[in-house]
Parts: structure tokens; C-alpha cells; sequence
């Protein structure tokens, strides 16, 4: 990297540092034997913003004003010991287009980075920060990596030796051995890391000689971190203790629930066990407590954010909402709910189970144990006087029966259903059993749902898509004029270049062209070319909307459309 030969008391003296300030900055370097640059940042009165542009003018190197240290990768800090991060004024930050962006407070610091391109294997891409920014950064850094599950893992590594005779321990003795502190850390540091990351899920995977554990953060699963293969069964039998479930029983599945409050914040998670062939596997959902419902935050277009609005004030019908685990079918059918919950209206729902709590509004949860199905509940729901009925999931023929009944009946029945599209609800429905005529006189509309990573608006950058991409979506130039975003990464969003998600939608209204269809036994795609000739956006469509209004991807509309569009074809 070459630094081009210019005195930086120039420089700082053009960008308004006085000559008492480089006066000072002479002295102490050559008191202390440092080249001036360095000298300057430890000088009372010299402006660091200063300093890091007089860096850059010479050197050529972008100044990058605001870092993260939260934000940094820990994989990324584990590498780097913090003396040797301090001592030559060097962060690796992140990873943008297969190269690791390194932040430098000194350009002494450019003569240390064959050394960290051989560390991190990856080229790099210095930036120059401010030198109290990027000490703060490193702080957070350090401080936070110190606190996560792969360093707690180093701890219990440390500790292996002292208790490795004790691996196999009978499960039972977990919770009393002190020996095992070092699993209840780890198994809190997973907990609090994967909130801390937004993570919907965390996922404990054994295999023969590995165990891994992931996160599925904006819907994307990806590895944290790979605990000893050796601990597997001491980091299952924490999580059941805590749990409640039982720690003797590893041939069956188990559900529990853990409650706990993490940085302030109320949390549940549902835990699910499940043997398989190399131990247990863990899945944990993720749940928080005080979770705020609106169909303002929904995503919906305001078009179709207006008819769905007046369909569930509709007194009587169903309205259904479609889409695949993970889709958010529930937070929607919540928002809807929490719009419509008021005093003079009784709600009940019917849940598997009940994952949020909602004032005001009686919830029920299925126990097929006791047989307490949704069609036994939902009959039970109906002696109860009920306005609004809202049903988890209609998977079989007696709750759809029901539901349909309800409808018929005086009730505004939601519920979800597992269809790639909104027109195939009603061939589901008729294949559960249902008379297509009751289909027809019941079904209000069915919301097709997809969620799609939301783009990292601090990286995000424009570009003008290519002729590929356009054919991939069946778009014209003539559609897509103009530039859209795509992902790049940064400190923010781990490199990821998405944070967050948003829904794309696809609604379907039952008008009488559909309900003639129904009755006729039309197949699903007559009934979704009616009902687009009848005014409806596809969730292709709708994706591409988000993709020009700078929400999201063509990428990512294309991976969670792709089997709706396979299906249409």
C-alpha cells in the first residue's frame, strides 16, 4: 500500500489544526520516538476527524466515519488478540465482497496487514478511523466476545481436562455436579447470543463426531458455533432440565418451555427434542413477550391493506391466510385481531400452541393427549358465544367442517392453511371434504404470504439490473427502467447485507366470478387467472414492487416465489 510523501503537519494545518497543536505533536514524537501522524491523535486539542482526513489526503485510503463494535463478527475478533489489535491500530471489521474491510487508526498500521492477510486468509480492504472511534469499537468488541458462546467455549475448553472423566455423567447429576458450570454458561451465553443476533430459532445438531449449533436469523439458518462433540449429552440435558422435561427419556420427542428475561426483555422459548441417530437434536423457538401487533407494520400495499381491513370487520365468513412455516401467517392473523379486539366483541382463538398473549382476548391451546383438537375446541369455542373465532391451522376434515359451520352460523372465523398460493385454499378445502357450494358461500378471501430479508439500508447499493435478471422475473426494460439496490455488507448487519424482513403478499377476493368457478370444480389455476384479471398482484408481483421501492432484492423474491412460480407453470 503506498502512502504518498506528503508531511502530514501540512495536512492537519489545512484542515485547521494551529501551529501550537503540531507544535506539541513534534515534541512528543520526538520525545517518543513515533512518527508525527501518531503523535498527533494523543495531543490534547487536535481534532481525531482531523487527523484521520489528514491520514486519508495521504494516503489515499477512504475515511469510514461511523463503526459498530456490537456489530462485529466474533469470528472475526477471536482471531486478534486485543494487545495485538490496540498495539498496531488495526479492527478487522467485516466482509464485503470477498474481502475483509480493516479499519486503521495509523498508517503504521499498513505495514502489519501481510500479516493479517495471512491470519484471516481473505484480501483486505483498509479504511481509515478515527483513532478514539475505533478504540471505543474495539471495547465493544472485546468486551461482548468475552461474553458469547464461542468464548465461554474457550472456557470450557480451558476447563476440559477437570472434568473430561465426567462427560459421560448421568444426566440426572447435571444439575448439582459443579463440574459442569461451564455447560450452564455456555447454554446461557447460545441463549443470550441468539437474541442478541434476532435469531427466530436456535437449532443443536449432533452428529458422530461433531456438534453444531445454528441460528436462523431473517429466515436464513448459519452456524454460530461447534461446541465438543463430547458434550452433546451434557448441553441436552441442561436445556431439558430448564425445560422441565424429562432428562431420562432420550428415545421419545419432548416439548417445554423456558422463560427468561434477557437484557430487559421478557423471552419464551418453545423447545422440541427429537432422537436421532447420533444423540438428541434441539430446536428452540425464539418468542418475545410484549410483542406489539399492527397491520400498519405489516407491509401490505395500501390497496390491499384497505380490503383486508374491511373484510375482518365483516361479521360472519372465513378469511384465511396461506404460506409455509416461518411466513408469517400468525403475526398477521395477530395484527388483524389486535386491530378488530374491543369490548363488545367476544374473541376466542384455538392455538398449537399459544405463542404470544393477547389482552383481552381468550386463547386456548390445543392437547391432543386429552383430545383437545382443534375441531373438539373449535365445537367447544361455539357454545361460548363467541363473535370472532380464530382457529391455528385447518389441517383436517372435522375442523374445516367446522369452521365452515361457524361462518355459516353468524362467527368471523381466521385460520391458516398450508397452500403455495391464495387459489389453491380452495381446492384444499374441497379435498378435505367440504361441499364446493359451502366453499363458495363461506370463504371471504385467502392472504398469501411470503417474508423476504429486508435490505441493510447503511450498505445497500444501487445498480442497473442485467438482462438475466430480468428474464428470471419475466420483466422488461420498459418495467424496470431504472437501478435497484442489492446486498453489499457491512458492520451493521455482519456482513450479511440484509437486517430484517418484510412480507410480500398475494390477496385473493372471494368475488362472484371465483365463487362461480368454486362451485364449478375449477382447478386452482383458473381460479388465480380470474382472480388476476380481476385485479390481483401475484407474490412474484409483489415482490418485484418491494424490489423497486428499494425494500428488498430480486435475489431474495426469487427464492421465496420460486415454488409458487414452479407450481403456476
Amino acid at each position: 500500500m503506498g502512502v504518498r510523501r506528503v508531511p502530514i503537519e501540512e495536512t492537519l494545518s489545512e484542515l485547521g489544526v494551529g501551529d501550537e497543536a503540531l507544535d506539541s505533536a513534534r515534541t512528543l514524537a520526538k520525545r517518543q520516538g513515533i512518527p508525527v501522524r501518531d503523535a498527533a491523535i494523543q495531543v490534547e486539542g487536535v481534532d481525531h476527524g482531523a487527523v484521520a482526513q489528514a491520514l486519508s489526503n495521504l494516503s489515499g485510503l477512504p475515511v469510514l466515519a461511523e463503526i459498530d463494535g456490537d456489530a462485529i463478527p466474533n469470528e472475526l475478533v477471536h482471531l486478534m488478540p486485543i494487545s495485538v489489535s490496540r498495539g498496531s491500530g488495526l479492527m478487522p471489521l467485516y466482509e464485503s465482497r470477498g474481502q475483509l474491510v480493516v479499519a486503521v487508526s495509523n498508517l503504521g498500521a499498513l505495514d502489519r496487514l501481510p500479516d493479517l492477510r495471512i491470519l484471516y486468509g481473505k484480501p483486505l480492504r483498509p479504511v481509515i478511523v478515527r483513532a478514539d472511534k475505533l478504540d471505543k469499537a474495539m471495547q465493544k468488541a472485546y468486551e461482548r466476545a468475552s461474553r458469547d458462546a464461542s468464548a465461554v467455549l474457550d472456557a470450557v475448553d480451558d476447563e476440559m481436562d477437570e472434568f473430561e472423566s465426567d462427560l459421560n455423567i448421568d444426566a440426572a447429576d447435571i444439575a448439582d455436579d459443579p463440574n459442569q458450570a461451564p455447560i450452564i454458561r455456555f447454554v446461557n451465553a447460545v441463549l443470550t447470543q441468539a437474541v442478541k443476533e434476532g435469531a427466530s430459532d436456535i437449532h443443536i445438531e449432533p452428529f458422530e463426531k461433531d456438534l453444531i449449533v445454528r441460528f436462523r436469523v431473517d429466515g436464513v439458518l448459519r452456524e454460530a458455533v461447534r461446541p465438543p462433540g463430547g458434550l452433546k449429552n451434557s448441553i441436552v440435558a441442561r436445556i431439558k432440565i430448564m425445560a422441565g422435561l424429562n432428562i431420562a427419556e432420550k428415545r421419545l420427542p419432548q416439548d417445554g418451555r423456558i422463560q427468561r428475561r434477557m437484557g430487559g426483555r421478557e423471552i419464551d422459548l418453545r423447545v422440541s427434542t427429537l432422537p436421532v441417530r447420533h444423540g438428541e437434536r434441539v430446536v428452540m423457538r425464539i418468542l418475545e413477550k410484549g410483542e406489539v401487533f399492527s397491520l400498519d407494520a405489516s407491509g401490505m400495499e395500501d390497496d390491499v391493506l384497505d380490503v383486508w381491513r374491511k373484510l375482518i370487520r365483516r361479521p360472519h365468513g372465513i378469511l384465511l391466510v396461506s404460506g409455509p412455516t416461518g411466513s408469517g401467517k400468525t403475526t398477521t392473523l395477530y395484527s388483524a385481531l389486535a386491530e378488530i379486539n374491543s369490548p363488545d366483541l367476544n374473541i376466542l382463538t384455538i392455538e398449537d400452541p399459544v405463542e404470544y398473549e393477547l389482552k383481552g382476548i381468550g386463547q386456548t391451546q390445543v392437547h391432543s393427549k386429552i383430545n383437545l383438537t382443534f375441531a373438539s375446541a373449535l365445537r367447544a369455542h361455539l357454545r361460548q358465544d363467541p363473535d370472532v373465532i380464530m382457529v391455528g391451522e385447518i389441517r383436517d376434515r372435522e375442523t374445516a367442517e367446522n369452521a365452515v359451520r361457524a361462518s355459516l352460523t353468524g362467527h368471523l372465523v381466521f385460520s391458516t392453511i398450508h397452500t403455495n398460493d391464495a387459489a389453491g385454499a380452495f381446492g384444499r378445502l374441497i379435498d378435505m371434504g367440504v361441499e364446493p357450494y359451502l366453499v363458495a358461500g363461506s370463504l371471504l378471501g385467502v392472504l398469501a404470504q411470503r417474508l423476504v430479508r429486508r435490505l441493510c439500508s447503511e450498505c445497500c447499493e444501487s445498480y442497473i439490473p442485467t438482462d438475466v435478471e430480468l428474464a428470471d422475473l419475466e420483466l422488461n426494460r420498459e418495467k424496470v427502467p431504472g437501478s435497484v439496490f442489492r446486498a453489499v455488507g457491512c458492520e451493521v448487519c455482519n456482513g450479511r447485507g440484509y437486517k430484517g424482513r418484510a412480507g410480500i403478499y398475494e390477496f385473493l377476493k372471494a368475488s362472484e366470478g371465483i365463487k362461480t368457478l368454486v362451485q364449478g370444480h375449477a382447478d386452482a389455476g383458473k381460479i388465480k387467472r380470474q382472480a388476476m384479471s380481476d385485479g390481483m398482484r401475484t407474490l412474484r408481483e409483489d415482490g418485484v414492487e418491494k424490489v423497486l421501492a428499494g425494500v428488498t432484492t430480486f435475489e431474495e423474491v426469487i427464492r421465496v416465489t420460486s415454488i409458487e412460480q414452479a407450481d403456476e407453470e
